[in-house]
């Protein structure tokens, strides 16, 4: 096996997200292998979040202090005052003496392999001299999320000029072709941690995991959840994740009657152990694309419900055979299918083992195969 460099850049690589902890998972993985590897985050997170105790990849974080947050003046003197020229004056030096550090990190090697982790990082990267490596620009959510921001044009004017452009579903990446990006191709992310042991599934907690922000519309879980569980009191609901709306949740729990029976559980470090504790996941955000909490929970055999959002969610949830799926929105058909698995421990049961067996080529070294071919391809 030839051992490479390989940058992973991205924007904010050490927040509490999805796509940071794939970040983090494959350097970690690539480097294990003998790979060399550099994570590099363009500006350090407000929030940073350990993912890893000990990492055998290098890290490092271009920008010394976040950026300033977005300024508009509201008149022609306030723009030209001195105080915000100067500001502006120290942003762009703040912003070339990154893109030379990075500069200078790329010139430091002879070949290597850049993997762009969001279509802002391969904007940020323009202005960088890198032509002497290849470059493989990822993109961590569906096309319809791509459609309804800027990254869809992003995608189409940034990633054509890459070796690969990586989606994560064979949907997604099928609806990219169409609009003429002939690199397109698919990897599925992997899953952080080896699915050691499997849920008992006979705990009676449904789980969510994720931060508690608007796009997860866990209110509609809320709802969903009071409604199904009725009729089972036993039963409870633990959300996993921090984020703004705590506060907000937590009273619409209350006003629902459920505030006893939901659970807070804020960030967990071990979340294949928190996996274990559950009988059902949930998710009912109003966009994925390919949400690594159903590939979790499936792994150790927990049997998911989910609204139909993509591609890659319909790829890790079979409908009818590892899961339920509902049409997006529809809270009443949502709890109608939790109160389904929540009432019936062997279809539990049967969804979870099927589950397990249907992610089981998302293990970390069944991906990093795929990726090392990708990489040969692209040498060839």
């Amino acid at each position: 096996m030839k051992r490479r460099n390989l940058f992973l850049v991205g924007i904010d690589v050490d927040s509490m997200g999805g796509s940071q902890r794939v970040l983090h998972t494959l350097a970690q993985g690539f480097a294990e292998r003998g790979h060399r590897v550099e994570l590099i985050g363009i500006r350090p997170s407000p929030e940073p979040h350990t993912f890893l105790a000990a990492p055998a990849y290098r890290r490092t974080t271009l920008y010394r202090t976040p950026p300033p947050p977005a300024w508009r003046a509201v008149s022609f003197a306030e723009r030209l005052s001195p105080a915000r020229l100067r500001a502006a004056r120290a942003e762009r030096q703040e912003r070339e003496r990154a893109r030379e550090r990075l500069a200078r990190r790329f010139a430091a090697v002879r070949d290597g392999v850049v993997v762009i982790g969001s279509p802002w990082a391969a904007v940020w990267l323009r202005a960088v001299e890198w032509s002497h490596l290849k470059g493989i620009g990822q993109y961590h959510e569906s096309f319809q999320q791509a459609c309804t921001s800027e990254n869809l044009q992003l995608i189409l004017r940034h990633y054509p000029a890459l070796e690969k452009a990586v989606f994560l579903s064979e949907p997604d990446a099928a609806e990219f072709r169409r609009r003429r990006l002939p690199n397109a191709t698919v990897l599925p992310n992997p899953l952080p941690f080896a699915p050691t042991g499997r849920a008992s599934l006979d705990t009676r907690r449904v789980g969510a995991v994720g931060r508690l922000e608007a796009v997860k519309r866990l209110d509609r879980l809320l709802d969903a959840f009071a409604a199904a569980a009725a009729a089972q009191p036993e039963w409870e609901l633990h959300l996993f994740g921090d984020g703004p709306l705590e506060q907000e949740l937590r009273a619409r729990a209350d006003r629902l009657g459920i505030a006893g029976r939901v659970h807070f559980r804020g960030s967990v470090r071990d979340m294949a152990a928190a996996y274990r504790e559950l009988s059902v996941v949930a998710l009912t955000s109003e966009r994925e694309g390919r949400p690594m909490a159903l590939a979790e929970a499936s792994a150790l055999g927990v049997p998911c419900v989910s609204f139909d959002l993509s591609g890659g969610v319909r790829e890790l949830v079979r409908h009818g055979r590892t899961g339920t799926l509902v049409p997006p929105g529809e809270v009443e058909a949502f709890a109608a299918a939790l109160g389904e698995l929540m009432g019936d421990g062997a279809l539990r049961e049967r969804y979870g083992c099927a589950a397990r067996e249907h992610v089981s080529p998302l293990q970390l070294p069944a991906v990093l195969d795929r990726w090392e071919a990708l990489f040969e391809e692209i040498d060839r």
